[in-house]
């Protein structure tokens, strides 16, 4: 039996995940609706990943932020971070934007299932209610947003106290510090436990689906994983070429200096297993060792355009099966909430999963539906990261010619100085 899970262990999460899938569908077709049987394996994978949600968002955004010193947060960094925010935004919301034109989840239902729709918030309750009224009711419901506003803006107290000048001050941010890190670590054992159990629930989920309502739900996941590829394609094609035009990066020759970096990204489907061929790339492309070596290794773990529209089409898909229609406070709510999940849980194993969790859960829809997509990550996931990598390098690019050209400026106004004097 050890050697079994051993066997178990070294196998790659994507191949037991899309194992977990495959056997899903055969199952559910041979039973039909006595698939039902297998429904609780799905359930209780589902309760799991609701159990690890909070902690896991709280600690390591605590973490992320204290990962830079408050000065290094200077003028690369006030460059870097909006275009990591905006292009992380424009990603869901272009993503909620080909599901809405594709509705991949239009006539399937996830059986034995009782959805509430919840009422469309108004937009200004949407953007108020980010800050907590109370903290233990905001952890305790689980609402994202809230979470991920006190987790930031404890991360930068404890940063702060931690770098300030005063010893028992800095003694105890440092103290803060190492209590957070260890309570991450200990998120991240107990998530690396649910991602073993996760092919099991997958199953579960895909079998009871397929059971009970049989091709309809293989026809959505292709129209899923068609609106996912179209989405990318979008920002691939369009969207970061147009942003290197206005820049004036040269496109062309920009994207054939990277092109080693994408094919790694879309074959590895790993950002950080990506990172060392996206520096290389970087080079290639000229971009200045300051700036690749401050944004790029952030960008692998917090700059994630390809997961931000698969957040974007999931909630649609799942919005399209409960037969909810989004309002725009809700769009906009998803939009936040698909930002931060994508920057709070970059770099995670299986972040995919509890970043559509996250969103799920703020907008109030089933996270069954989490389990039906994850089956298909392993064709989705390869997009994602091309997208993810070439959106960090992008950036990269971008605030190097900016750093450039503020460098001449820089060297114009001394010159100009000089020969005044």
């Amino acid at each position: 039996m050890g050697q079994l899970w051993r066997w178990y262990k070294k196998k790659s999460f994507m191949l037991k995940i899309t194992a977990g899938f495959v056997i899903g569908i055969a199952a559910g077709l041979i039973l039909g609706p006595a698939a039902d049987v297998l429904s609780p394996f799905g359930t209780l994978f589902l309760n799991l990943l609701k159990m690890i949600v909070v902690p896991l968002i709280l600690l390591t955004l605590i973490v992320s932020v204290n990962n830079s010193k408050p000065k290094d947060l200077g003028r690369i960094g006030g460059k870097i971070f909006p275009y990591y925010l905006i292009t992380t935004a424009i990603a869901v919301l272009l993503g909620i934007w080909i599901a809405k034109l594709i509705h991949p989840g239009a006539g399937l239902r996830i059986p034995s299932t009782d959805v509430e729709v919840p009422d469309a918030p108004a937009t200004i309750d949407v953007l108020l209610h980010i800050v907590p009224e109370n903290i233990f009711d905001s952890l305790a419901n689980g609402d994202i947003l809230s979470i991920v506003f006190l987790a930031i803006i404890t991360g930068f107290a404890i940063s702060f106290m931690r770098y300030a000048k005063d010893a028992k001050m800095n003694a105890m941010g440092e103290l803060l510090l190492h209590i957070s890190e260890a309570g991450s670590e200990v998120t991240f054992k107990i998530l690396n436990g649910i991602l073993q159990y996760a092919p099991i629930g997958v199953l579960g989920i895909t079998a009871s689906s397929i059971g009970n309502q049989g091709f309809q739900t293989l026809y959505s996941l292709g129209k899923y994983v068609t609106a996912s590829y179209v989405g990318v394609a979008i920002q691939m094609c369009l969207f970061f070429p147009l942003m290197l035009f206005i820049f004036r990066v040269p496109v062309l020759r920009f994207f054939k200096n990277i092109s080693e970096a994408v094919m790694t990204a879309f074959l590895t489907s790993s950002s950080l297993g990506t990172l060392p061929v996206t520096l290389k790339a970087a080079q290639k492309a000229k971009i200045s060792d300051r700036v690749a070596n401050f944004t790029l290794p952030i960008g692998a773990t917090v700059n994630m355009n390809g997961s931000a529209i698969h957040f974007g089409v999931g909630v649609v898909f799942a919005a399209d099966i409960v037969g909810y229609d989004l309002s725009i406070g809700m769009i906009i709510s998803i939009i936040l909430t698909g930002t931060l999940a994508a920057v709070g849980t970059a770099g995670v194993p299986g972040a995919g999963l509890i970043g559509m969790s996250i969103v799920f859960t703020q907008a109030g829809l089933p996270i069954e539906i989490v389990g039906l997509t994850a089956g298909v990550n392993v064709i989705t996931d390869m997009v994602f990261t091309t997208c993810n990598v070439t959106g960090d390098l992008v950036g990269a690019g971008i605030v190097d010619k900016s750093e450039r050209r503020h460098l001449e400026q820089v060297s114009s106004r001394v010159m100009e100085d000089s020969m005044a004097k």
